[in-house]
């Protein structure tokens, strides 16, 4: 069967590299009304909690996609990706709930399980647990988005007859997208998420590897690969010397 190849569109970074005390209003909120104008389809955060004054000084994505959210009327607004397993699911829910509902339903919520060498013992998780903290965090998100009471009895959160609302503005959640390359991972994107993200640093080559899994695996439950999306992230320089572009790349790459 062949798979319907709609026109592609195209994503941008939010300016998130901001060293203690040069932040930016308006020019902040002049980027993201250049990128609507410019017909971008959405605009992207990550997630990184460590970063060095030298190297990688990086503001919070929701914080972030928050004031994105007030600076522009269009774009879609997401992250990519929240490493779930740092955060607690029931404070998480909240506040992307909200967003959501602030930004009237143009969240975008990217999902990851977090690669080797995140500090997952500062935020008092275990690395030999973290699918199952992820997976378990995942369901009682969807829960708190989705029913107006939540029991939820599971190996690390409890909840009896939890409420929470507003639920997002988005029904019945935002779209949920899965970062990772394994094939486990590529797995759970397509049984739990809506669309896959291909990573940065991997190949055009890598990727295209795993779009095959995965329509495989949409093959294989059922699910219409039409409604399920494909990303890759890609980092570009524009400059008039190639060479110097890609030694601007390369400096880029280094310093994240």
């Amino acid at each position: 069967m062949e798979v319907p190849n709609p026109s592609p569109r195209f994503a941008i970074a939010v300016p998130q590299f901001v060293a203690d005390g040069a932040f930016d209003p308006a020019g902040f909120r002049g980027y993201l009304a250049r990128a609507e104008t410019l017909g971008f389809d959405s605009a992207w955060t990550l997630e990184q909690v460590r970063g060095s004054a030298g190297s990688m000084p990086v503001l919070d994505p929701i914080a972030a996609l928050t004031y994105a959210a007030a600076c522009i009327e269009r774009l879609r607004l997401g992250c990519a990706v929240f490493v779930t397993p740092l955060h607690n699911p029931v404070l998480l829910a909240k506040r992307l709930a909200t967003l959501d509902q602030l930004s009237r339903g143009r969240l975008e919520v990217g999902v990851g399980t977090g690669a080797e060498g995140r500090m997952f013992a500062a935020f008092g998780a275990d690395p030999a647990s973290l699918v199952a903290r992820f997976t378990e965090g995942l369901a009682l998100t969807k829960a708190l988005w989705t029913q107006p009471r939540v029991s939820f009895h599971e190996r690390f959160w409890q909840l009896d007859g939890a409420t929470m609302e507003p639920k997002p503005f988005q029904k019945p959640h935002p779209p949920i997208w899965f970062g990772g390359h394994h094939p486990a991972a590529l797995q759970r994107a397509v049984r739990h998420g809506d669309g896959f993200f291909g990573a940065g640093s991997s190949t055009t080559a890598q990727f295209a590897g795993h779009v095959q899994a995965v329509r495989a695996a949409l093959a294989a439950v059922g699910r219409d690969a039409a409604g399920f999306g494909i990303a890759k992230r890609v980092y570009i320089v524009v400059d008039d010397d190639a060479d110097r572009a890609r030694r601007r790349l390369d400096a880029g790459l280094a310093r994240i």
